[in-house]
């Protein structure tokens, strides 16, 4: 059985945008219960010199829509790193997953000897699209939703791993 870059890739990026969805639903309820500004989740960081949980939103949610675009051969929508806020936050996951949609199966599969390119500051990587997927987009992507439970988790949000791998619901 031969593996599909379609379901290696865009049902998994979903489905973690998803998990992420739910995982500030718990945040919001642990706010609430504890007198808890949202605002100090918005600001949280693991280090001084790593991104809020602003950045790893932002991040992870360009590398699900940029991944899947470079898979599919198509423009990644922009989204312009402007949110602030919670709700902010909350809807660019949305904008994601919506855009993640309209991605189908025919414009990913096949694909995975196609070239990729990802232009960096001072270089441009190349992959074929299997290698970018497993070598760089969802390590990438995966980095940065862990890094955004984890400011969570060490704000005090009771998450456990089944947030993280299901969004709270059993397997």
């Amino acid at each position: 059985m031969s593996l599909s870059l379609y379901d290696a890739s865009i049902p998994g990026y979903a489905r973690m945008l998803r998990n992420l969805s739910a995982i500030f639903a718990k945040a919001e309820a642990h706010a609430a219960a504890n007198g808890v500004d949202l605002q100090t989740y918005v600001d949280a960081r693991l280090a001084p010199d790593m991104a809020s949980l602003v950045g790893q939103v932002q991040l992870a949610t360009d590398a699900a829509k940029g991944g899947a675009a470079r898979l599919a051969g198509v423009t990644p929508p922009s989204f312009p790193d402007t949110e602030t806020a919670w709700a902010e936050l909350k809807a660019r996951i949305e904008k994601t997953i919506a855009f993640l949609e309209t991605i189908k199966r025919e414009q990913v599969d096949g694909g995975e000897d196609r070239t990729v390119e990802l232009p960096l500051p001072g270089r441009t990587l190349t992959f074929t699209a299997r290698d970018f997927l497993f070598q760089f987009s969802l390590p990438n992507f995966h980095f940065h939703v862990v890094t955004a439970y984890a400011l969570l988790r060490a704000q005090g949000v009771p998450l456990g791993k089944v947030d993280y791998l299901a969004g709270g619901q059993a397997f």
